[in-house]
């Protein structure tokens, strides 16, 4: 089976995600810089992290499908289950913007971004189990250590938003850092062949 539909589905998600999350941004009532910034700010900032997010499973979903020869059902509904899970970005985005980053919220929004990364860490497996044997796959993803770094700060961000919602968010922010660098090792293992 082909992976060119499904890559061009999980575009067409990613899209709809992102037009939803910007459909929220809403313009403030007054003219001056001072509503702006109280009106839309903590919505502006949610966008930003939910759409650089959105962004960077893209970048990653695409690397990654660039060394996949095979496709079959347990990678097709490994890839739902990660678009299903991004697709909750934006209520979650919505919510933590809408309370000014309450405590549930940012912890849900956390929860969001671990289930996230679970999914993409299930759909990798798939992939590999797919591919059979030793790939171009097999040898990039390696040991995957930036993904699991990612998990545990997810954990200590939702832990850290029950403390200091500010804190949680911040170790999202900080995950959103590490992973700002495109995943390279397909790349590499593409130049190496």
């Amino acid at each position: 089976m082909s992976s060119e539909r499904l890559k061009a589905f999980s575009d067409g998600v990613l899209a709809i995600i992102i037009t939803i999350m910007v459909l929220e941004l809403k313009a403030p009532h007054g003219a001056d810089f001072a509503d702006l910034r109280a009106g839309v700010a903590p919505t502006f900032l949610a966008y930003v992290l939910s759409f650089l997010y959105v962004a960077i499973y893209w970048n990653n979903h695409h690397h990654l499908f660039f060394a996949v020869e095979k496709v079959n059902g347990a990678v097709l509904w490994a890839n739902i289950g990660l678009l299903f899970c991004l697709s909750l970005l934006p209520f979650a985005s919505a919510w933590a913007s809408d309370t000014q980053f309450a405590t549930a919220p940012v912890a849900f929004y956390g929860l969001i971004l671990l289930a996230s990364a679970s999914a993409y860490a299930l759909l990798v497996v798939a992939l590999l189990e797919a591919q059979g044997g030793e790939t171009l796959l097999h040898r990039a993803i390696g040991g995957d250590v930036k993904g699991r770094i990612s998990i545990l700060l997810y954990v200590l961000g939702i832990a850290a938003a029950f403390w200091k919602p500010w804190v949680g968010g911040m170790f999202y922010v900080g995950v959103a850092a590490i992973w700002l660098i495109p995943d390279r090792r397909i790349e590499r293992e593409l130049i190496d062949e």
